[in-house]
């Protein structure tokens, strides 16, 4: 019999993932709100990974009360992820995934492009996932799979923070809204720069992209977290003490003005 698979979070993203863990025999075992993960922990010390799969506020505190015999079996997938939200927690080697399909409660989850990941857990999420037909990328590298968590942060960022000055979807924002994303494009990527304290190939980024936009062309840019991206985003480029005048612009226009 497999190991069992602890999930904590069982919101849009970790039902899909338990659907995939059951479907591939594995016993899934939930932590709740209301329960304690230690208290969990004491009666399953050893399972075969912990996913943890809260929201991006919740991801620090979560990673502070971690039961220590877990802290070598976590799996995460947050948007907005870089290697500061974990490096600083104690963790042992964890797995990665960019999760690039999206789940809402009124729908199903719908593919955009394979998800990438990285770690000693990404092929057992590998077939997991693959039992619901979702596609799941190997990587092989930290370096690669850092270009690959920028790379949903750039999509997310840009998307998020444009849609709220033009609307629309992805497609739209290409074809009649270059010259805005690609400002925008820029200062999230000096943003991620900074976070990272690395550079990336910005043809590079815009081309990968560019190809999720391909995976789903009428994407809405808006989404409900949009206006608390852009701020956190202007936050972080303050403590970076970067410019980023699209975002500005954007903030000036769109948040702080009145209704």
């Amino acid at each position: 019999m497999k190991k069992e698979i602890i999930i904590i979070g069982l919101g849009e993203m970790g039902s899909v993932f338990s659907r995939g863990f059951l479907k591939a025999s594995h016993p899934v075992i939930p932590v709740n709100r209301q329960q304690s993960p230690s208290s969990v922990a004491e009666q399953y010390p050893q399972p075969e990974l912990v996913l943890i799969a809260v929201g991006e506020k919740d991801l620090p505190t979560t990673l502070d009360n971690l039961p220590d015999v877990w802290r070598d079996k976590a799996v995460l997938l947050q948007n907005e992820l870089l290697p500061r939200d974990w490096q600083d927690k104690n963790l042992t080697d964890p797995t990665i995934i960019s999760v690039w399909f999206e789940k809402k409660p009124e729908m199903d989850y719908k593919v955009l492009v394979p998800s990438p990941a990285h770690g000693p857990k990404a092929e057992i999420i590998q077939q997991a996932l693959a039992t619901l037909q979702i596609p799941v990328e190997i990587i092989q590298t930290e370096q690669d799979m850092l270009f690959e968590l920028v790379r949903k942060n750039m999509y997310i960022l840009t998307t998020n923070i444009c849609g709220l000055k033009v609307g629309g979807t992805v497609k739209k924002l290409w074809d009649d809204h270059a010259v805005v994303m690609n400002q925008v494009f820029d200062d999230v990527l000096a943003i991620q720069q900074c976070l990272t304290g690395k550079v990336f190939e910005r043809d590079r980024l815009l081309a990968a992209v560019l190809a999720a936009f391909d995976g789903d062309p009428e994407h809405q840019c808006m989404g409900r977290s949009a206006p608390a991206r852009l701020d956190r985003a202007c936050k972080m480029a303050q403590q970076c003490q970067l410019e980023t005048p699209a975002l500005k612009a954007i903030k000036q226009a769109t948040v702080d003005s009145p209704s």
